[in-house]
Parts: C-alpha cells; structure tokens; sequence
C-alpha cells in the first residue's frame, strides 16, 4: 500500500480551508497529533515495518482535520484527534517491536560467540584486578619496609647522638663545665687573665688547649665565646676588654687546630652579671669569659 506523505496532509488540509469562508479557530490537540504523525513518519523504517499502521494514522488525521475545518464541536475534533495520536503510537510501536525482532535474530546467531567473549574478558579482568592486589601489597610492604628501616636509623642516629653527647658532658665535667639550655657552659674566671688586660695566662692557655682537644675530637660541635667585665671604669673600656679577651681565648682555639668557622665571639661588658659589683669577690666573679659548646647541627640561640 502506497502512503501519503506530510505534503499530501498540507494540501488536504489547504483545501479544506479553501473551503471555507473563515479559517476555524486552532485547536491545540489537532496540531499535536499532526506534529505526532510528522515524527513518526521522517523515520524511514516506518515505511518499511509499519506502512498498514503508518497509513492508519494518516487516514485518522484526515478526518479529525475535516471536522475541524467544518467547526464541528471542539470535543469531537478534539475525540478524533486523540485517536489520531493512538494510532501514530501504534506505528512507532510496531517499528519498536519488528526492529526488536530483527536484531534478535541477527544476533542469535552470535550469542555464543558474545558470551565466550565476556567470559574472557570477565577472566582477564580478574586476572588483572589479582596482579594490580599483588603490587599494591608489594607496595605497602615495601613501603613498610622503607619506613621500619628509616625509623631504626633515625634511632640510631639519636642513640648515637645521645651517647656522643654523655661522653661529651662527662670529659668537659673535668674542665667544671656545665649544661644549660645554651649549651654546655666552661667558665674562664677573671685569675686566668692579667689584671686588666687580654692575654690569658698559662693556666688559662693550659684549660683551652683541653677544650680545643675535646672539640677537635666532636667536628659537630661550635663554640661561642662571651667576654664579661665588672662595672669598674667606663663602659666602653669593659665593652672593649670583655671583646679583647673574647678574642683572646678564640685565637688559643685556632692555634690548637680548632676550625674557625666553628668559634664566634661576643662582647657582652658590665651587661649580665652574676654577682653584685658591691664587693671585690662579686666584682672578681664579673670579670669572666664564657664558652657556650652547642652542636653545629642545631639552631642555638644566644642569651
């Protein structure tokens, strides 16, 4: 059976109208079901698997057109036009069902080779979830291993750093040295100096050249010397001496081998005292030169 096309609707429906005298007022379910009919007829298999239907639903738009353009009542067109879109479903519903029909036997004769095929890509897929489980717990462990084995040397180091650190207090206890927050602090007192001057006497070269073999014997560990003065004469002369035999005490580290990079001075003055300068033996405890031992590999901060 030969079908109409959208043209034939559009020149049916254009002489009906020519028909008339006044063009009917638009009816909204009409023009859906017209819009319906069009869809469903630009798929080309609707020709191929459903031209009865097809033809059924254009028939039924013919005459739900008619009674529109003759203005018969709006439930009527409106009745008609319902069926019209009843019928365009039953079209679309029957190419559905015969394409459905069409694949199914054309596949049928692949299933089994699409069933063999899902299973190994099913087994491969297994295989390769088990391999990447294996790295990743290869990875963890190996992750563990790392870690354990970064763990023991950081322990070590610090074992190490603590028993370095033990030896270290115990030879400088010789020398009266004590700990503090600063460091590790030798006190050179005011008798290891000429009265007012910067030159150390033998004592004082003998307890440096101590000090210089402690420190040649731990590289890691700096040196900071700090020169203190009574408040006795002005400022600026106990400023310059506390500097003068600062400096003194690091050119005895040098000469004995100790790096200088390694030794800084500081002159500290009538500042920081550790008695009243009231009295001759507040006055003599003033008068001193400070050795902060730090290690190299930390941040020290000064007083």
């Amino acid at each position: 059976m030969t079908t109409r096309t959208p043209l034939c609707l559009a020149l049916l429906s254009a002489a009906l109208l020519s028909a008339c005298s006044t063009v009917p007022t638009p009816n909204a379910q009409l023009t859906q079901a017209k819009s319906d009919l069009i869809a469903v007829q630009s798929d080309p298999r609707t020709n191929r698997m459903a031209a009865t239907e097809l033809q059924q639903a254009i028939d039924a738009l013919n005459t739900a057109t008619a009674a529109w353009v003759r203005e018969d009542p709006p439930d009527q067109v409106n009745h008609l036009a319902y069926l019209t879109r009843q019928r365009v479903a039953i079209a679309r519903e029957t190419v559905a069902l015969r394409s459905a029909e069409q694949a199914a036997g054309a596949t049928s004769s692949t299933r089994s080779n699409i069933q063999l095929q899902a299973r190994t890509q099913e087994a491969d897929s297994a295989e390769r979830k088990a391999e990447l489980a294996e790295s990743d717990a290869q990875a963890a462990q190996q992750g563990a291993d790392i870690a354990l084995a970064a763990a023991t040397e950081a322990q070590l180091h610090t074992d190490l750093a603590q028993a370095q650190n033990r030896e270290l207090q115990e030879r400088l206890r010789e020398l009266n040295a004590r700990p503090t927050p600063q460091g590790i602090l030798l006190t050179l007192g005011d008798v290891l100096f000429d009265t007012d001057k910067a030159q150390l006497k033998p004592a004082g070269l003998h307890l440096v050249r101590q000090l210089a073999t402690v420190l040649n014997d731990y590289p890691t560990h700096n040196v900071r010397v700090e020169g203190f003065t009574d408040s006795t004469g002005t400022e600026a002369h106990n400023l310059n001496l506390s500097g003068q035999r600062a400096e003194a005490v690091r050119a005895a580290l040098l000469h004995e081998g100790v790096s200088p990079i390694r030794v800084t001075t500081q002159a500290l003055g009538e500042s920081n005292p550790v008695a009243s300068n009231d009295s001759a033996d507040g006055r003599m405890l003033n008068r001193r030169v400070e050795i902060v031992l730090f290690d190299g590999r930390k941040l020290n901060t000064q007083r």
